[in-house]
């Protein structure tokens, strides 16, 4: 019946040069080859779907756990910082805002550390689940890295030396430090970057990479010393009761009692001059109060020394007849000059010459 059809139609059934139209029973039959095929592999698909969507939660709930983890030592090494606030040994410690950012560092850091760990493990679990051959991807990945790594190696020095830096507290906000290329008080860490003011205002940024020292200047306890010069001819004994006053005074007064982590020491004779004595104060300080303290140091004692009427190198001159001998009227007179005699041969021979006598000009 078919057949007839198609010869009504002028087309002959042989003819293959024009596509056939599809029919019920091809439709049918592609039907049943896709049912064939999913029957036959749904259980592998299954199989990768579950092995995936163990893979993407055991990621998800491990990070969040390692995350909260790294949290909560954060936050219990802030507790343990601020329980020993007011102490003897809270002096030692960093101030509030230096244990904030340094926490925060290390806190991001390490989340982003573990983040990067147990992502990028999964996501190679997945891509293996497939049964794609990552040796290729391992490869061109080790090439990518090597070459990131030549291209920003000064971007990799300073972000591993920021993070050693932070880890080992070399330094934080609040403290006085000497980076070698610049120097000043710290304002803000950074894993790149570190930023100092100086004493004159000014801003410097630098490079965590580029420090090769650091002299931390607020860290523990400061010194101040006092280099106190006298005249050769002062009584030792006085001076040296003078300046223990002064310590003890200087040792009871606020604020100078709270700077003060030590007693005002006389270590006695630094140097000994023809001209002057040089005696060396000295005291333990609190962590970048050693200038003040010097400058108080310096106030009183000079004050000390008016009232107690000793004298100072480079102080008031000395009055006359005050342990000197009377002024020589002759010290201020120039000894005689040949010059000043007409008939010294040097003042003939610097005299101008006669002129010649008239009978001699014609």
């Amino acid at each position: 019946m078919f057949l007839s059809v198609l010869s009504a139609a002028g087309t002959d059934p042989d003819d293959t040069s024009t596509p056939k139209p599809p029919t019920f029973e091809d439709a049918q039959e592609s039907a049943g080859n896709a049912a064939s095929w999913v029957e036959q592999n749904w259980s592998t698909w299954l199989g990768i779907g579950l092995r995936i969507v163990l893979i993407v939660t055991v990621a998800i709930v491990l990070r969040i756990l390692v995350r909260r983890a790294i949290t909560k030592l954060i936050d219990r090494m802030n507790r343990t910082a601020n329980a020993v606030d007011g102490t003897a040994l809270g002096g030692l410690l960093v101030n509030a805002e230096r244990r904030r950012q340094r926490s925060q560092a290390i806190g991001s850091v390490l989340r982003s550390v573990a983040s990067f760990v147990i992502l990028g493990t999964a996501a190679l679990m997945v891509l293996g689940a497939f049964e794609i051959n990552l040796a290729p991807l391992l490869a061109s990945a080790g090439v990518a890295g090597v070459a990131i790594g030549f291209g920003a190696r000064n971007l990799v020095t300073d972000f591993l030396s920021g993070v050693f830096m932070i880890l080992e507290d070399q330094y934080g906000v609040g403290d006085t430090i000497d980076a070698g290329v610049a120097s000043g008080e710290v304002i803000e860490v950074g894993l790149r970057v570190t930023k100092l003011r100086g004493e004159n205002g000014e801003i410097w940024y630098v490079r965590n990479g580029e420090v090769k020292r650091i002299g931390n200047l607020s860290q523990g306890w400061s010194t101040a010393g006092v280099d106190v010069m006298v005249r050769p001819d002062e009584d030792l004994d006085r001076v040296k009761a003078t300046l223990a006053q002064v310590g003890e005074d200087i040792a009871k007064d606020e604020p100078w009692n709270e700077r003060l982590w030590g007693p005002v020491e006389v270590l006695g004779l630094d140097s000994v001059l023809l001209d002057s004595m040089v005696i060396r104060v000295s005291a333990k300080t609190m962590p970048g109060k050693s200038l003040g303290v010097e400058r108080e140091l310096r106030w009183r004692i000079k004050r000390a020394f008016d009232e107690a009427g000793i004298r100072i190198v480079g102080g008031l001159p000395l009055q006359p007849g005050e342990d000197a001998a009377a002024a020589d009227p002759s010290a201020g007179t120039a000894p005689p000059s040949a010059y000043a005699s007409t008939t010294s041969p040097q003042s003939l021979a610097a005299s101008p010459i006669p002129p010649p006598p008239p009978h001699l000009s014609k």
